[in-house]
């Protein structure tokens, strides 16, 4: 590994918005039905979304 470091920003962001949109996920699945039901559905498909992309990603880096 080089000697540079990465600010904690840059490291922490993605995890923490993602972890932010989850929550949003769980709370709007709570609070009532229509179109609530539909906005947890799309947050809480955002990270399998993330996971589908980088699987994909990393399927293609190595020429499969």
């Amino acid at each position: 590994m080089t000697g540079t470091r990465r600010p904690l920003v840059r490291i922490f962001l993605a995890p923490v918005v993602i972890a932010c949109v989850v929550a949003f996920g769980l709370i709007s699945a709570l609070l009532g039905d229509g179109i609530w039901d539909q906005a947890s559905w799309l947050a809480l498909a955002v990270p399998l979304a993330i996971i589908v992309f980088c699987m994909g990603k990393r399927a293609a880096g190595r020429g499969a």
